[in-house]
């Protein structure tokens, strides 16, 4: 389990997440999400935990050696194809996170907006802080970007399998629900394919996405933080 300290949010990547794209929004807002950030700052627990595995392929899938697990689908194939390993991450804001939304909720609903899209952006943060994490540990390797439960065609009911074999319950306290909703909720799980090879562009962003006829940000010529 790494532990991560956060001097600031990504009030930018909120504010995209907001809707707020060329026009600004006004002071009271701003001054609003400042309040939030404070807020949340003083009370999250960031920390991520990973494991790497060797790759074999599967039926329909990819299977992780040493593990029952497998990744089933065609765009997680294809998206470890050449990979001798990969990573399962997971991380989470902690539970301090989702309570501070709650209490939000009950008194003021635009800080309880403002500080959940705060929070995802967070979280984000977070995993960028574990990419970073494992390409300096295990340099020599090309990563691929990462590939959470619910992209494309792999399974997001694979996530309580999924903690399980990295051990995220006891590690950082992240759980499952049985409707495969991460608890805490600001929190991801996501693969990382790693190469002795290059890896290919197409491999780094999101074409692999199930979102991508939908996705507003591609709409506004943007991308979202994966």
């Amino acid at each position: 389990m790494k532990n991560i300290t956060l001097e600031s949010l990504d009030r930018s990547e909120a504010l995209r997440y907001m809707g707020y794209g060329e026009t600004a929004p006004d002071e009271k807002i701003m001054s609003e999400v400042r309040q939030c950030e404070k807020q949340l700052l003083a009370v999250i627990k960031p920390c991520f935990v990973y494991k790497v595995f060797d790759t074999e392929p599967a039926e329909n899938g990819v299977a992780l050696k040493g593990t029952t697990l497998i990744l089933k689908g065609r765009d997680i194939s294809e998206h470890l194809k050449g990979c001798e390993k990969c990573v399962l991450f997971a991380a989470t804001l902690s539970f301090a996170a989702d309570m501070l939304i709650r209490r939000y909720e009950a008194t003021d609903m635009t800080k309880a907006v403002i500080a959940d899209f705060l929070a995802s952006a967070a979280v984000e943060q977070v995993c960028d802080i574990a990419d970073k994490t494992v390409r300096t540990e295990l340099e020599g390797y090309y990563q691929t970007w990462r590939f959470s439960p619910g992209y494309g065609d792999l399974p997001i009911d694979i996530q309580g399998e999924f903690l399980d074999v990295i051990d995220a319950g006891k590690r950082i306290g992240l759980n499952v629900t049985t409707g495969n909703i991460l608890t805490p909720r600001k929190s991801v799980t996501a693969v990382i394919g790693l190469s002795k090879n290059k890896i290919s562009k197409g491999r780094q962003g999101c074409a692999l996405c199930n979102m991508k006829e939908v996705c507003q940000f591609r709409k506004r010529g943007e991308h979202c933080a994966f």
